[in-house]
């Protein structure tokens, strides 16, 4: 499980291949949430409203990214690294 960012106690993984649609894994504390990579929405789990507005916002900023990273995880290569929140 490749860790792709960490910011604010938020950990976000790509797995490699994963099932379909494109998404990630975003974790905090015991929560734990899938977000799709070409809609930015939640699509599995919960986590405290604060937090998820954070994400969804990191997400949407470093969309491309995340894109990119997915593809790379397709083909199980290794995955790079993305700005975390500031």
């Amino acid at each position: 499980m490749p860790t792709i960012c960490t910011f604010r106690g938020i950990k976000i993984c790509i797995y490699w291949s994963d099932h379909l649609p494109p998404h990630f894994h975003a974790f905090y504390g015991g929560d734990e949430v899938l977000v799709s990579i070409n809609e930015i929405e939640v699509l599995e789990g919960s986590m405290p409203s604060k937090q998820l507005k954070m994400l969804l916002g990191w997400a949407a900023f470093h969309q491309e990214e995340l894109k990119e990273n997915w593809e790379l995880a397709k083909q199980k290569q290794e995955l790079f690294a993305i700005e975390p929140l500031k």
